[in-house]
């Protein structure tokens, strides 16, 4: 186990040296994709491969998973796990000067825990307490942190390079960090995470398939789009508006997401 955590030091360490580097090279709301997605060449492989993995094991084996198991059973395997994400996004609310959030999703916690079986029924929900999600990244985010240059990990898909810089807490925070488990129970929890989740995406996997020109373009600006959303509340910054300065500029209004975008920037979460 010494030997596992002195990996993920080092780990830890590589990418602080990346996001250190990224946050110098890559000014925050860089426009061009050479800006944003520096290292898109290598990126493109990684999701490559990412991708024949999930054609290959995660899909088969997350449809299998779907057919064997009743939408209700996974329901609450997936309440499980978010039970868990309530209390470590609690920490993150506090972290972000909120307060009130993190009073009310520590209280979700609470009730999930304690009456709903350890979070396997969603009780919290049905009684209108809210759940606010925040991860260390989006709190990174809200302290000012750069967003860096674009990221795909094997297995663990998009990021950024300050998202990066987070995995190390957030995985500390999580099923595997949080219980004294070995490494092979650790891969259990972690798998059946990965494909309970997988299970819930596969509509969307499919409607992505079938509308993406670019599939590795589209779910790159989906997640970009989404972290921004997630770290700013959904309050995203008023677009410039160029009539202003000419006044012979008449604005086009911009058009409403599509579903299937929707769907897409869920999926690349």
């Amino acid at each position: 186990m010494s030997g596992f955590i002195r990996a993920w030091r080092r780990w830890a360490l590589a990418v602080l040296v990346l996001a250190c580097a990224g946050c110098a090279t890559v000014p925050p709301g860089a426009a061009s994709a050479k800006e944003v997605d520096p290292w898109e060449e290598w990126n493109r492989r990684v999701f490559a491969f990412n991708e024949v993995l999930d054609d290959a094991i995660l899909m088969p084996v997350a449809t299998a998973y779907a057919e064997i198991l009743p939408p209700i059973v996974r329901r609450g395997i997936g309440n499980f796990y978010a039970n868990l994400a309530d209390a470590w996004s609690a920490v993150n609310n506090l972290l972000q000067g909120k307060p009130i959030e993190a009073f009310e999703v520590a209280f979700r916690f609470g009730v999930n825990t304690v009456f709903g079986f350890a979070g396997v029924l969603d009780l919290a929900s049905e009684m209108g307490i809210e759940r606010h999600f925040e991860d260390f990244g989006q709190t990174l985010g809200v302290w000012g942190m750069g967003t860096g240059a674009y990221l795909v990990w094997p297995l663990l898909g998009p990021s950024t390079e300050r998202d990066s810089l987070a995995i190390p807490l957030n995985y500390a925070a999580s099923p595997m960090g949080l219980f004294n488990i070995d490494l092979a129970a650790q891969f259990g929890v972690w798998s059946l995470l990965l494909v309970n989740t997988r299970a819930g995406l596969l509509d969307a996997g499919r409607m992505l398939d079938d509308m993406a020109l670019d599939k590795y373009t589209f779910v790159r600006d989906a997640y970009l789009q989404r972290r921004r959303s997630l770290i700013r509340d959904g309050d995203e910054p008023p677009t410039p508006d160029p009539s202003k300065d000419d006044p012979e500029i008449v604005p086009e209004a911009a058009p409403p997401p599509s579903p299937a975008a929707s769907a897409a920037s869920d999926a690349a979460k």
